[in-house]
Protein backbone atom coordinates (compact mmCIF):
# COMPACT_ATOMS: atom_id res chain seq x y z
CA UNK A 1 0.00 0.00 0.00
CA UNK A 2 0.95 3.55 -0.72
CA UNK A 3 2.60 5.60 2.25
CA UNK A 4 1.28 9.18 2.92
CA UNK A 5 4.81 10.18 3.57
CA UNK A 6 6.08 8.98 0.40
CA UNK A 7 3.46 10.80 -1.33
CA UNK A 8 3.84 14.42 0.49
CA UNK A 9 7.59 14.09 0.13
CA UNK A 10 7.39 13.70 -3.96
CA UNK A 11 5.11 17.04 -3.32
CA UNK A 12 7.63 18.84 -1.25
CA UNK A 13 10.53 17.91 -3.71
CA UNK A 14 9.25 19.12 -6.49
CA UNK A 15 7.86 22.07 -4.82
CA UNK A 16 8.92 23.17 -1.16
CA UNK A 17 6.21 25.38 -0.86
CA UNK A 18 3.58 23.23 -1.35
CA UNK A 19 0.67 23.27 1.08
CA UNK A 20 0.91 19.92 2.33
CA UNK A 21 2.34 18.61 6.20
CA UNK A 22 3.87 15.52 7.23
CA UNK A 23 2.81 14.52 10.99
CA UNK A 24 5.19 12.19 12.85
CA UNK A 25 4.71 10.03 15.97
CA UNK A 26 7.44 9.57 18.58
CA UNK A 27 6.75 6.21 20.49
CA UNK A 28 10.31 5.62 20.94
CA UNK A 29 11.37 6.57 24.45
CA UNK A 30 12.39 3.46 25.65
CA UNK A 31 15.49 4.34 23.68
CA UNK A 32 16.20 7.50 26.37
CA UNK A 33 13.89 7.68 29.46
CA UNK A 34 13.84 3.97 30.99
CA UNK A 35 10.91 2.46 33.22
CA UNK A 36 9.39 5.87 32.82
CA UNK A 37 9.51 6.33 29.36
CA UNK A 38 5.43 4.77 28.61
CA UNK A 39 4.30 7.74 30.60
CA UNK A 40 1.56 7.62 33.48
CA UNK A 41 -1.69 6.63 34.03
CA UNK A 42 -4.65 8.99 35.12
CA UNK A 43 -4.29 8.09 38.46
CA UNK A 44 -0.33 8.45 38.29
CA UNK A 45 0.64 4.83 37.91
CA UNK A 46 3.36 3.80 35.50
CA UNK A 47 2.66 2.40 32.32
CA UNK A 48 4.72 -0.56 29.93
CA UNK A 49 5.77 -1.11 26.95
CA UNK A 50 3.34 -3.34 26.18
CA UNK A 51 1.10 -0.30 26.97
CA UNK A 52 3.08 1.80 24.83
CA UNK A 53 2.69 -0.68 21.99
CA UNK A 54 -0.80 -1.02 22.28
CA UNK A 55 -1.08 3.04 21.37
CA UNK A 56 1.44 2.15 18.58
CA UNK A 57 -1.41 -0.65 17.08
CA UNK A 58 -4.02 1.99 17.89
CA UNK A 59 -2.49 5.43 16.40
CA UNK A 60 -1.50 2.75 13.03
CA UNK A 61 -4.96 1.46 12.84
CA UNK A 62 -6.48 4.91 12.86
CA UNK A 63 -4.52 6.20 10.12
CA UNK A 64 -3.91 9.78 11.27
CA UNK A 65 0.07 10.16 11.14
CA UNK A 66 2.44 10.07 8.05
CA UNK A 67 5.57 8.31 10.37
CA UNK A 68 5.39 6.01 13.24
CA UNK A 69 8.77 6.41 14.68
CA UNK A 70 9.98 3.62 17.45
CA UNK A 71 12.87 1.78 19.06
CA UNK A 72 14.59 -1.15 16.86
CA UNK A 73 12.70 -3.52 19.82
CA UNK A 74 9.53 -2.34 19.53
CA UNK A 75 9.62 -2.70 15.40
CA UNK A 76 11.16 -5.78 15.69
CA UNK A 77 7.83 -6.72 17.08
CA UNK A 78 5.45 -4.86 15.75
CA UNK A 79 6.98 -4.09 11.98
CA UNK A 80 8.83 -7.66 11.40
CA UNK A 81 6.60 -10.29 13.55
CA UNK A 82 2.73 -8.72 13.65
CA UNK A 83 2.95 -6.63 10.34
CA UNK A 84 1.06 -4.13 11.34
CA UNK A 85 2.52 -1.66 8.79
CA UNK A 86 1.10 -4.17 5.92
CA UNK A 87 -1.71 -2.44 4.07
CA UNK A 88 -1.24 0.40 6.52
CA UNK A 89 -0.55 4.18 4.57
CA UNK A 90 1.55 4.40 7.83
CA UNK A 91 5.76 4.57 7.36
CA UNK A 92 7.16 2.60 10.12
CA UNK A 93 10.83 4.45 11.23
CA UNK A 94 13.75 3.49 14.09
CA UNK A 95 15.65 5.32 16.10
CA UNK A 96 19.25 4.43 14.21
CA UNK A 97 21.02 6.33 17.30
CA UNK A 98 21.17 7.26 20.26
CA UNK A 99 23.65 9.12 21.73
CA UNK A 100 24.66 9.94 25.39
CA UNK A 101 22.69 13.28 25.88
CA UNK A 102 19.58 11.07 25.17
CA UNK A 103 20.22 8.90 28.02
CA UNK A 104 17.89 10.45 30.33
CA UNK A 105 18.12 8.08 33.47
CA UNK A 106 17.33 8.08 36.88
CA UNK A 107 20.32 9.84 38.88
CA UNK A 108 22.78 10.23 35.63
CA UNK A 109 23.95 13.39 34.94
CA UNK A 110 24.48 12.05 30.61
CA UNK A 111 22.38 15.39 29.49
CA UNK A 112 24.36 17.89 31.10
CA UNK A 113 28.03 16.18 29.86
CA UNK A 114 28.85 16.58 25.95
CA UNK A 115 27.17 15.16 23.45
CA UNK A 116 28.69 11.53 22.89
CA UNK A 117 27.66 9.55 19.59
CA UNK A 118 26.66 5.98 20.36
CA UNK A 119 24.37 3.35 18.50
CA UNK A 120 22.49 0.50 20.58
CA UNK A 121 20.27 -0.25 17.55
CA UNK A 122 22.11 -1.73 13.81
CA UNK A 123 20.65 -0.94 10.23
CA UNK A 124 20.50 -4.78 9.76
CA UNK A 125 18.50 -5.11 12.92
CA UNK A 126 16.22 -2.25 11.89
CA UNK A 127 16.00 -3.44 8.07
CA UNK A 128 15.54 -7.10 9.04
CA UNK A 129 15.59 -7.96 12.83
CA UNK A 130 19.15 -10.05 12.51
CA UNK A 131 22.66 -9.65 11.40
CA UNK A 132 23.72 -9.70 8.12
CA UNK A 133 20.40 -10.56 6.22
CA UNK A 134 19.89 -11.09 2.81
CA UNK A 135 18.34 -9.17 0.26
CA UNK A 136 15.25 -10.23 0.65
CA UNK A 137 15.00 -10.02 4.52
CA UNK A 138 15.69 -6.48 4.15
CA UNK A 139 12.36 -5.43 3.05
CA UNK A 140 10.73 -7.36 6.31
CA UNK A 141 11.11 -4.38 8.85
CA UNK A 142 11.72 -0.54 8.75
CA UNK A 143 13.37 1.64 6.20
CA UNK A 144 13.72 4.63 7.70
CA UNK A 145 15.55 5.58 10.62
CA UNK A 146 16.18 8.91 12.65
CA UNK A 147 19.57 9.85 13.31
CA UNK A 148 20.70 12.71 15.90
CA UNK A 149 23.32 14.63 16.43
CA UNK A 150 24.32 17.66 18.88
CA UNK A 151 26.73 20.16 18.53
CA UNK A 152 28.56 21.79 21.50
CA UNK A 153 30.89 24.11 20.07
CA UNK A 154 33.33 21.82 21.97
CA UNK A 155 36.06 21.11 18.69
CA UNK A 156 37.06 17.54 20.06
CA UNK A 157 33.44 16.13 20.73
CA UNK A 158 31.78 17.79 17.48
CA UNK A 159 34.39 16.21 15.26
CA UNK A 160 33.99 12.95 16.88
CA UNK A 161 29.80 13.11 16.00
CA UNK A 162 30.37 14.28 12.58
CA UNK A 163 32.88 11.12 11.95
CA UNK A 164 30.08 9.03 13.56
CA UNK A 165 27.34 10.64 11.43
CA UNK A 166 29.79 10.30 8.31
CA UNK A 167 30.15 6.43 8.82
CA UNK A 168 26.36 5.91 9.17
CA UNK A 169 25.81 7.94 5.91
CA UNK A 170 28.38 5.53 3.99
CA UNK A 171 27.02 2.21 5.74
CA UNK A 172 23.35 3.72 4.71
CA UNK A 173 23.57 4.44 1.74
CA UNK A 174 25.79 1.17 0.94
CA UNK A 175 22.42 -0.94 2.43
CA UNK A 176 19.26 1.51 0.93
CA UNK A 177 18.45 2.61 3.74
CA UNK A 178 16.76 5.98 4.29
CA UNK A 179 17.38 8.33 6.99
CA UNK A 180 16.21 11.95 8.49
CA UNK A 181 18.51 13.76 10.41
CA UNK A 182 17.73 14.91 14.23
CA UNK A 183 19.67 18.43 15.27
CA UNK A 184 20.39 19.76 18.57
CA UNK A 185 21.71 22.76 20.25
CA UNK A 186 24.34 22.55 22.61
CA UNK A 187 23.23 20.30 25.87
CA UNK A 188 25.76 21.72 28.22
CA UNK A 189 26.36 24.83 29.92
CA UNK A 190 26.92 28.33 28.56
CA UNK A 191 30.02 28.77 30.23
CA UNK A 192 31.15 25.36 28.58
CA UNK A 193 29.41 26.32 25.09
CA UNK A 194 30.41 30.04 25.01
CA UNK A 195 27.20 30.74 23.13
CA UNK A 196 24.83 33.75 23.65
CA UNK A 197 21.16 32.63 23.61
CA UNK A 198 20.79 34.51 20.87
CA UNK A 199 24.02 32.92 18.81
CA UNK A 200 22.52 29.45 19.02
CA UNK A 201 19.21 29.51 16.00
CA UNK A 202 22.71 30.81 14.01
CA UNK A 203 25.04 27.86 15.48
CA UNK A 204 22.95 25.21 14.57
CA UNK A 205 21.95 26.68 10.95
CA UNK A 206 25.13 26.94 10.04
CA UNK A 207 26.27 23.46 11.44
CA UNK A 208 23.61 21.95 9.07
CA UNK A 209 24.34 24.18 6.12
CA UNK A 210 28.06 23.19 6.47
CA UNK A 211 27.42 19.34 7.04
CA UNK A 212 25.22 18.85 3.94
CA UNK A 213 27.16 20.84 1.38
CA UNK A 214 29.25 18.17 2.06
CA UNK A 215 26.86 15.54 0.78
CA UNK A 216 25.13 14.57 -2.55
CA UNK A 217 21.49 13.66 -2.58
CA UNK A 218 22.02 10.01 -2.61
CA UNK A 219 23.18 10.24 0.80
CA UNK A 220 21.20 13.01 2.62
CA UNK A 221 18.38 12.66 4.95
CA UNK A 222 15.14 13.17 3.46
CA UNK A 223 14.44 15.57 6.00
CA UNK A 224 15.57 17.36 9.30
CA UNK A 225 14.26 17.53 12.69
CA UNK A 226 14.73 20.51 14.73
CA UNK A 227 13.71 22.31 18.07
CA UNK A 228 11.75 24.63 17.02
CA UNK A 229 13.58 28.18 18.21
CA UNK A 230 11.63 30.33 16.57
CA UNK A 231 10.34 31.45 12.91
CA UNK A 232 13.32 32.88 11.88
CA UNK A 233 15.25 30.36 12.14
CA UNK A 234 13.22 28.53 10.05
CA UNK A 235 12.81 30.76 7.72
CA UNK A 236 16.61 31.40 7.42
CA UNK A 237 16.98 28.23 6.63
CA UNK A 238 14.35 27.11 4.10
CA UNK A 239 15.37 30.52 2.66
CA UNK A 240 18.77 29.59 1.96
CA UNK A 241 18.14 25.87 0.47
CA UNK A 242 14.47 25.40 -0.69
CA UNK A 243 15.37 21.30 -0.63
CA UNK A 244 16.04 20.85 2.79
CA UNK A 245 12.56 19.96 3.84
CA UNK A 246 12.55 21.33 7.67
CA UNK A 247 10.79 19.50 10.34
CA UNK A 248 10.07 20.60 14.13
CA UNK A 249 10.05 18.09 17.60
CA UNK A 250 7.58 18.27 19.62
CA UNK A 251 9.60 19.16 23.00
CA UNK A 252 8.10 18.38 26.45
CA UNK A 253 4.20 18.35 27.24
CA UNK A 254 3.53 21.89 27.51
CA UNK A 255 -0.27 23.02 27.16
CA UNK A 256 -2.37 22.09 24.20
CA UNK A 257 -1.87 25.65 22.80
CA UNK A 258 1.82 24.99 22.73
CA UNK A 259 1.97 22.10 20.72
CA UNK A 260 -0.77 23.18 17.70
CA UNK A 261 0.60 26.88 18.19
CA UNK A 262 4.09 25.31 17.34
CA UNK A 263 2.90 23.79 14.38
CA UNK A 264 0.86 26.71 13.17
CA UNK A 265 3.86 28.86 13.56
CA UNK A 266 6.38 26.30 12.16
CA UNK A 267 4.74 26.21 8.90
CA UNK A 268 4.28 29.88 8.68
CA UNK A 269 7.47 30.09 8.25
CA UNK A 270 8.70 27.09 5.90
CA UNK A 271 8.14 23.91 8.33
CA UNK A 272 6.55 21.13 6.50
CA UNK A 273 7.15 17.97 8.85
CA UNK A 274 6.24 18.20 12.76
CA UNK A 275 7.07 14.85 15.13
CA UNK A 276 5.76 14.87 18.25
CA UNK A 277 6.37 12.56 21.11
CA UNK A 278 5.97 13.37 25.02
CA UNK A 279 2.90 15.46 23.94
CA UNK A 280 1.04 12.93 22.51
CA UNK A 281 1.60 10.57 25.16
CA UNK A 282 0.75 13.17 27.99
CA UNK A 283 -3.16 13.88 26.08
CA UNK A 284 -6.26 12.88 27.86
CA UNK A 285 -6.82 11.11 24.42
CA UNK A 286 -4.02 10.42 22.00
CA UNK A 287 -6.35 10.13 18.99
CA UNK A 288 -8.31 12.94 19.60
CA UNK A 289 -4.95 14.94 20.12
CA UNK A 290 -3.38 13.66 17.08
CA UNK A 291 -6.70 14.61 14.61
CA UNK A 292 -6.12 17.98 16.32
CA UNK A 293 -2.44 17.93 15.61
CA UNK A 294 -3.15 17.06 11.56
CA UNK A 295 -6.31 19.72 11.03
CA UNK A 296 -3.93 22.38 12.33
CA UNK A 297 -1.14 21.37 9.86
CA UNK A 298 -3.37 21.44 7.21
CA UNK A 299 -4.60 24.17 7.96
CA UNK A 300 -8.42 23.14 8.82
CA UNK A 301 -8.13 24.93 12.34
CA UNK A 302 -6.53 27.66 13.81
CA UNK A 303 -4.40 26.68 17.26
CA UNK A 304 -6.56 28.44 19.31
CA UNK A 305 -9.52 27.15 17.69
CA UNK A 306 -7.97 23.92 18.08
CA UNK A 307 -7.47 23.90 21.66
CA UNK A 308 -11.42 24.45 22.52
CA UNK A 309 -12.31 21.99 19.76
CA UNK A 310 -10.42 19.32 21.56
CA UNK A 311 -11.82 20.03 25.00
CA UNK A 312 -14.42 19.86 23.47
CA UNK A 313 -13.88 16.78 21.72
CA UNK A 314 -13.17 14.89 25.08
CA UNK A 315 -15.37 16.62 27.42
CA UNK A 316 -18.31 14.79 24.83
CA UNK A 317 -15.82 11.21 25.50
CA UNK A 318 -16.37 12.13 29.84
CA UNK A 319 -12.64 12.77 29.99
CA UNK A 320 -11.24 15.24 32.88
CA UNK A 321 -9.27 17.52 31.25
CA UNK A 322 -5.39 18.06 32.78
CA UNK A 323 -6.07 21.71 32.69
CA UNK A 324 -9.03 24.34 32.05
CA UNK A 325 -9.98 25.64 28.87
CA UNK A 326 -8.12 28.88 29.85
CA UNK A 327 -5.44 27.44 31.16
CA UNK A 328 -4.56 25.20 28.44
CA UNK A 329 -4.71 28.45 25.75
CA UNK A 330 -1.94 29.44 27.56
CA UNK A 331 1.47 29.57 25.88
CA UNK A 332 4.72 28.39 27.81
CA UNK A 333 8.43 28.31 27.16
CA UNK A 334 9.49 25.02 25.52
CA UNK A 335 13.29 23.46 26.14
CA UNK A 336 15.38 22.81 23.19
CA UNK A 337 17.66 19.94 24.23
CA UNK A 338 16.02 16.29 25.10
CA UNK A 339 16.67 16.03 28.46
CA UNK A 340 15.36 19.29 29.47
Amino acid sequence: MKKTFDEKLAILQADPSADCFILADAKDPDMARGVASAGRTADGRLRSIDDLRQDIRDIVKAEMVDIMLMSASTSARLTIEERIFDGSPVLPAVRANDTTDLHVVRGGRYVTAPSAPFSTATIDHIQAGKLNPSARERTRGANLGLYSVTFNNIPDADLLTLERYNAFRIEAEEKGFDHFLEVFPPNVSPELHGLAPEAIPGFVNDHIVRLLAGVPKSARPLFLKLPYMGGRAVAELCHYDPSIIVGVLGGSAGTSHDAFFLIEDAKKHGARVALFGRKIVAAEDQLIFIEHLKRVGDGDLKAADAVKSYHAAIGKKGLKPHRSLADDLALTTNTTAYGG
